[in-house]
């Protein structure tokens, strides 16, 4: 057995994992840092999007470098209407994501390949026999237990294609809701990395999580035919499935999460409760743990949980929102909350992706002609209706 020592430990090289190292390097540049990651590559296979009012200046400087793409507006399509809006959309991809942070880092840092077994908030356990002593550990290794929250599902699969000719787009197609809706609420979603690049992701917002990824594939082929573009070559695919959050009990999910460890990112329930992005959380949690004074390992876990426990409670409303999409819409129906969301005016949509809703927002959203049934809305509201189901980890991709 080896013992490697450091300042600071963190586990899970996903994309609130290294986020949180680069943060540390750049407030601390001293700390010795160990990022252990089970892949081979640091932030695995993914593309990570945000609107540019979701980052703050810090935020875009901590993501210098990644950003591979970048369009000043983007498109929605529902059946009722299509429409631009004028809010500038950034993606990020693991490649570029991996080659930064060891660009950052140092190859020194990074522990690919290896599992962490075990943890405190000073040790680790390795896979490989060997043993990690630091100053503080923080656990960024993703979702460990969801059974204590309600709610549902978003899944996807992802395919970037390589087309023989332009595919015409401008703008990124964020949502297309014109598709036949299956499995609860579908869109899809289209990003035009080049003239004759596109990412094209199948989504479905889902009572349960199993992915039938083969169907999903056929899927985003037909359409992709139907949209007249013709594909050279397929670059490659990512999926995922991820809870959407209802409800639940926040004491019992940060319990069956772990110890007293510091935790970050969906470990530590760090996500957008009606969209399930992590993106703008990770780099907020990020920044705030890194002006940390007192980076001990019990310091670091007072810190992680007061700052869950604050955005589960900020969160309050986001849930209201999931609910009444789960329990107050029938399926094949979803998307009708959604289409109504993006008839309301643009500055309430930035805010609201932003996290900064205002009260009138919030009552606007709620207020008017509902795009569900009213009896069912109010019963889902007040909690005297039909309510969220439980989550299940069960049938989710690893």
């Amino acid at each position: 057995m080896k013992v490697r020592q450091c300042d600071i430990a963190i586990l899970g090289g996903g994309l609130a994992g290294g986020l949180v190292a680069l943060a540390l390097r750049r407030a601390h540049p001293g700390l010795s840092l160990v990022l252990v990651e089970q892949g081979e590559e640091i932030g695995g296979n993914h593309v990570w999007s945000f609107f540019g009012t979701d980052v703050g200046k810090a935020g875009r400087e901590l993501l210098d470098g990644m950003i591979i793409a970048a369009w000043p507006e983007y498109t929605v399509h529902f059946p009722r209407f299509d429409r631009r809006l004028k809010t500038s959309y950034y993606s990020i991809n693991s490649a570029r994501f991996d080659r930064i942070v060891r660009e950052r880092l140092g190859e020194d840092a990074i522990l690919t390949g290896v599992r962490a077994l075990a943890c405190s908030s000073t040790n680790v356990t390795l896979s490989n026999g060997n043993r990690i002593e630091a100053g503080a550990v923080i656990d960024a290794r993703g979702l460990r237990s969801v059974s204590d929250l309600t709610g549902g599902w978003q899944k996807f699969v992802g395919r970037r294609f390589r087309l023989s000719a332009p595919h015409g787009l401008d703008a990124p197609i964020v949502k297309d809701a014109t598709v036949e809706q299956i499995d609860g609420y579908r869109f899809v979603y289209s990003l035009p990395f080049a003239a004759d690049e596109i990412f094209v992701e199948d989504t479905y917002y889902s009572d349960g999580p199993a992915l039938d990824a083969d169907a999903i594939r056929a899927r985003i082929d037909a359409y992709v035919a139907a949209k007249g573009w013709q594909v050279a070559e397929v670059l490659e695919e990512e999926q995922g499935v991820l809870p959407v959050v209802a409800g639940g009990d926040f004491e019992a999910f940060w319990r069956a999460s772990g110890g007293p460890v510091a935790r970050a990112g969906v470990r530590a329930g760090l996500f957008q409760a009606v969209t399930s992005y992590s993106l703008p959380e990770a780099v907020k949690y990020a920044l705030a743990l890194a002006r940390q004074q007192d980076l001990s390992g019990q310091a670091l876990a007072r810190f992680s949980e007061q700052w869950s426990r604050k955005h589960w409670a900020s969160s309050a409303y986001l849930r209201q929102l999931s609910a009444l999409l789960f329990a107050g819409a029938e399926p094949d129906k979803r998307y009708r909350v959604l289409e109504r969301f993006y008839s309301l005016s643009h500055g309430l949509i930035e805010r609201f992706y932003a996290g900064k809703s205002t009260v009138f927002d919030k009552a606007r959203i709620l207020a008017g002609k509902p795009p569900l049934p009213i009896t069912r809305a109010l019963g889902v509201l007040t909690g005297l209706g039909a309510r969220p189901k439980p989550l299940n980890l069960s049938g989710t991709p690893r």
